[in-house]
């Protein structure tokens, strides 16, 4: 009993470290994030950062309860997926890089909802490849309660771990006080943004 509590408790340990690992790192949610936080601060970018980190555990727990099972059977989908991905990467890319035009101040003056945010994870790669690993790694075939720790953990350690983002771009504020240095901030981020599309164009 205490090697198989021990063995639990090692594995939760682990998916814990790997939530922030992936959580905290880089990636199209949190260079979203950081322009947000630049753009419109923390308190306008809080429904974005639930969106995410509630959105990013919904897919977590369908697809550990049987949908990662219909991507595999069906892969016509995984191929409409990435192509959705491109194209809706790309219009956010210049989404964010026109945010804020000099001559208009803010054409794009609103951050993500709660449920953009949300419905963003079905098209993020980052968020597919960790969701997909958190299913098969840390409770592939074990039924609903696991899934359900696996996607409230990711949950947990998801939130904090993307708000930090959403503080520095905020604190980057301070420096972006004029229109070019914003420009030059935005552009960089849709940069960016269109970068992290590569782990799904060479896959």
């Amino acid at each position: 009993m205490w090697q198989i509590l021990r063995m639990t408790y090692d594995l939760l340990l682990a998916l814990v470290g790997f939530a922030f690992a992936t959580s905290v790192t880089p990636g199209p949610n949190n260079m979203m994030l950081l322009a947000s936080g630049a753009n419109f601060g923390f308190r306008r970018s809080v429904p974005h950062m639930l969106g995410i980190s509630l959105g990013h555990a919904l897919m977590v727990f369908l697809l550990g309860m049987g949908l990662v099972q219909v991507l595999t059977a069906v892969p016509q989908l995984n191929t409409a997926l990435k192509l959705a991905s491109v194209a809706y990467m790309l219009w956010l890319a210049w989404r964010i890089a026109h945010s804020a035009a000099p001559r208009e101040g803010a054409v794009a003056g609103r951050p993500f909802t709660f449920l953009q945010a949300a419905a963003f994870q079905w098209v993020n790669p980052k968020a597919w490849a960790m969701a997909l690993t958190a299913v098969t790694v840390y409770a592939g075939g074990q039924g609903f309660w696991a899934m359900l720790t696996v996607a409230a953990v990711f949950c947990a350690v998801n939130l904090p771990s993307v708000s930090v983002w959403t503080v520095a771009g905020r604190q980057l504020r301070r420096w972006l006080t004029s229109n070019r240095r914003l420009r030059v901030f935005n552009w960089t981020m849709a940069v960016l943004l269109v970068a992290s599309l590569w782990p799904v164009l060479r896959a």
